[in-house]
């Protein structure tokens, strides 16, 4: 199994960041991951990520505050 992050913008278009996707071997390194990115994530122009195991959508989170 291979986690992964897809990256969208304000207007639902997919995004590739610089240097391509990360891949990671658990959700929980996923989820560490984006939690000390993003910031950064936001200032490339990424809006909302959503979480993937393979293929298969997790779910949806957006990077601003609620």
């Amino acid at each position: 199994m291979v986690w992964t992050w897809r990256y969208e913008g304000a207007d639902g278009a997919v995004l590739t960041p610089e240097g391509g996707a990360e891949e990671f071997t658990s959700q929980g390194d996923a989820e560490s991951w984006v939690g000390e990115e993003w910031k950064r994530l936001l200032d490339d122009g990424v809006e909302r990520v959503v979480l993937l195991e393979d293929d298969t959508e997790i779910y949806p989170m957006s990077l601003r505050e609620a």
